[in-house]
């Protein structure tokens, strides 16, 4: 590979290819990348401008504690007093005797105490404490105290339902999608909309998002049109304003309630499970509501929201409080000085999340010990990668296992050495393409039926099937591209092995992170709370090399000598969207024999002079010029379908009728109802690269005009460049931004509880 001298870049499109959200709901194309000074960047921006604020909090809290342990000496201390004058009257040695009985009572009931369910927060002080006091008094169904950030309670609590804490399986097939509301619900809502100035055509969605009676509660809160998918404050507050007239205004409980829980799913779109408390209230102060801390308790209280107490990892962190040392004397003071963070979700991830962390201690805690001798002839006879694999797995319940993609083969080893000794034994792939090369791997060794998709797992559509207790009948699960499963998905899965079953993840954790909430494989590797195997095999060829030096952060000049990989400098993103073109059009089929269906454009956004909308425009009037009768689609276009929030299925256009767009999708066909069309379906040469994650093609053309360089990152740029098999052509016009995001600028953090949960569950090394 040579990089030829690139020319200024033209500024006319500076910032016009940021991803932008329309038509990719729940991607992180769609909200992880929202334009400078957004909300949700701002919660996620202020997620590290409250670590001092938590930190202040944490170095306050050693002296309460202090405060805490004088009280307690003190009273100790008067017990002895007692005992001691009834004691005056014996020998020395049995006063001795009776003091170091009184010292061991006092010692067990220590430990009896930690023993218990723990009393999280009774160390704290503060702002800290008073926000646990309100989490608790909503769990007990009570109203919070009136102490709670010194204001008066809020409205009565409704009555949240009870959760449902083990995740049921859901129908998420190619064709999924959300049944149409009643007509007359549709046209009652419309009303509203009408009186308050929205735009009508958000009747549908706003029926869906709000449920029956969409309309009256529209009428009685106008600020719930937030939850409607690309609602924004500033509209809900003209609209709220167009309906309550005088009575509205920026103090109004119902906003400050509606606007945190909207930064909350927010948050959620970019990754994240919660938000640190701090970080929330700051976000709240920007969208213009008066008394933040008001607005939280008042979502705490309404049960829209939870809230949880974290200890973090600090001074004392290695011995647990109070516990006794080797010589019998409690502990140090400063062990029980822990750090801890408050933070705030939504309950959907949080029940998400300690369903997936108690499930996957069962699945640690639950192999039974004998079972590894079976393992032990297979193992012998695996060449030295997959060995290492199968003997954590003979031995573990729960696995990990990173490498590229060569390394797929030592997964692919364990499958078939396990379906050889009779086990009932599953890979599942995220991408119907994941799974053809999977299976691949496997060349029939393994059997019809041992490779799934996730979500046809989930569904029942593939795999084994469930049992009578709703457990998958299986024994051992590979779930393949791991870092692609977001903590629902994984609580799914995770919640249907029965008792016994073996897990292994396996993944590259280089590539871009789910589109959905959670940092599930990341989390894991993290948690230390199990077998951790790292493949040696790297992936072959120049761009295996080049994409081996980007994920540990160099872009290193690879030689190239059958033109693997060719830059292609451009100046603007005009002549990007040209060249890419010319090269999916002509020069790689021309030059490597690969047609322009078995290539793909890759983009970091779908706005934007060189985004894919623009790509995608010009590769069709190139490869299937049409009039775009159908919604802006012709027969034989290629397409993008997302039957479900962060989810891509490739495909084509068949035809279109009254039912809706008819398409084929890895084989099946799907039929979109023409108002999903808009929302569900895009046209498919170019892709982002979260679109693309999980899939590969001969060829890929990655495009990087000079308005995306803001948008880049390793991981970004890693899972761009391991699309490709065969050769890469990489549309060049950012300059020094590419090998500063591939040295710099790391994965955006995204904030999780599940390294806790597990850690409190799992012993360190499972």
């Amino acid at each position: 590979m040579s990089t030829e001298p690139v020319p200024p870049e033209s500024t006319e499109n500076a910032g016009a290819a940021t991803p932008d959200a329309a038509g990719e709901p729940g991607t992180a194309d769609a909200t992880a990348t929202a334009e400078p000074g957004s909300d949700a960047t701002a919660a996620r921006g202020a997620q590290s401008e409250a670590e001092a604020g938590a930190d202040a909090a944490a170095d306050a809290e050693p002296a309460d504690q202090g405060d805490a342990a004088k009280d307690a000496s003190e009273a100790d201390g008067g017990e002895a007093t007692g005992d001691g004058e009834a004691a005056a009257q014996l020998s020395e040695a049995e006063a001795e005797l009776a003091a170091q009985k009184l010292e061991r009572e006092r010692i067990e009931r220590r430990k009896a105490e930690k023993a218990e369910p723990i009393a999280s927060g009774a160390k704290l002080s503060g702002k800290a404490a008073d926000l646990l006091a309100a989490v608790r008094a909503v769990e007990g169904g009570a109203k919070p105290p009136a102490t709670v950030f010194d204001e008066p309670a809020p409205a009565p609590r409704r009555p949240a339902p009870e959760p449902v804490r083990r995740p049921q399986p859901v129908t998420d097939g190619p064709s999924a999608h959300t049944a149409p509301p009643a007509a007359d619900a549709v046209e009652e809502v419309r009303r509203v909309l009408a009186a308050g100035g929205a735009p009508e055509p958000l009747a549908p969605q706003a029926a869906v998002a709000l449920g029956e009676g969409a309309a009256e509660v529209l009428r009685e809160d106008p600020w719930q049109l937030l939850r409607v998918p690309g609602v924004r404050p500033e509209q809900a507050d003209g609209f709220a304003r167009a309906l309550l007239g005088p009575e509205c205004s920026p103090d109004d409980e119902r906003r400050g309630r509606a606007v945190t829980v909207w930064l909350l799913e927010q948050a959620a779109l970019a990754g994240h499970t919660a938000l640190e408390l701090p970080a929330l209230t700051a976000a709240l102060g920007r969208q213009a509501v008066p008394d933040a801390d008001a607005a939280v308790q008042s979502t705490l209280a309404e049960g829209e929201a939870l809230a949880f107490q974290d200890a973090l990892d600090g001074p004392g962190a290695g011995q647990p409080a109070g516990d006794p040392g080797e010589d019998g004397a409690e502990g140090d003071e400063g062990a029980e000085a822990r750090p801890v963070r408050v933070l705030v979700g939504l309950e959907r991830y949080a029940l998400a999340e300690e369903s997936l962390a108690d499930a996957l201690a069962r699945v640690v805690n639950s192999l039974p010990k004998e079972s590894a001798t079976r393992w032990e002839q297979v193992t012998a006879a695996a060449s030295a990668g997959p060995a290492e694999l199968l003997r954590a797995v003979a031995g573990h319940g729960l696995v990990l296992h990173t490498g590229g993609e060569a390394a797929r083969a030592e997964p692919a080893a364990l499958l078939t050495a396990a379906r050889s000794l009779g086990l009932r034994a599953v890979a599942a792939c995220h991408t119907p393409d994941g799974r053809e090369r999977f299976e691949a791997l496997l060349a029939g060794a393994a059997g019809d039926g041992a490779v799934v998709t996730v979500t046809g797992l989930i569904a029942g559509a593939e795999g084994p099937g469930r049992d009578a207790d709703g457990a998958f009948a299986l024994d051992l699960l590979v779930l393949l591209d791991a870092p692609q499963l977001d903590v629902e998905s994984a609580a799914m899965l995770a919640e249907s092995l029965p008792d016994g079953a073996r897990l292994v993840l396996s993944g590259d954790p280089a590539v871009l992170g789910s589109a959905g909430p959670g940092r599930v494989f990341a989390d894991l590797l993290a948690a230390r709370v199990c077998p951790q195997v790292a493949s040696r095999t790297p992936d072959p060829g120049p761009i295996g090399e080049l994409a081996s030096g980007v994920g540990i952060g160099e872009l290193n000049q690879v030689d190239a000598p059958g033109k693997e990989i060719v830059i292609v400098p451009v100046r603007d993103a005009g002549e990007a969207v040209h060249r890419t073109v010319q090269l999916v059009a002509d020069s790689v089929p021309r030059a490597f024999g690969i047609s322009p269906e078995e290539t793909v454009a890759i983009t970091p956004g779908h706005g934007g002079a060189a985004g894919t909308r623009a790509l995608n425009a010009a590769l069709k009037e190139r490869l299937n010029p049409g009039p775009g009768r159908f919604g802006g689609f012709d027969p034989g276009d290629r397409i993008a379908y997302a039957p479900a929030p962060g989810r891509t299925v490739q495909g084509r256009v068949v035809t279109a009728d009254a039912e809706g767009l008819h398409l084929s999708c890895a084989g099946a066909s799907v039929v979109v109802p023409r108002e999903r069309v808009e929302q569900a379906v895009r046209h498919g040469w170019a892709l982002t690269a979260h679109q693309a994650v999980g899939s590969r093609w001969p060829a890929a053309v990655v495009v990087l005009p000079g308005d995306a360089a803001q948008a880049l990152s390793r991981p970004w740029v890693y899972t761009a460049f391991g699309r490709a098999e065969r050769h890469l052509s990489v549309v060049h016009g950012v300059e020094q931004a590419l090998p500063r995001a591939v040295a710099e600028i790391p994965a955006k953090p995204r904030t999780t509880r599940l390294p806790v949960l597990l850690r409190a569950q799992v012993p360190a090394g499972g």
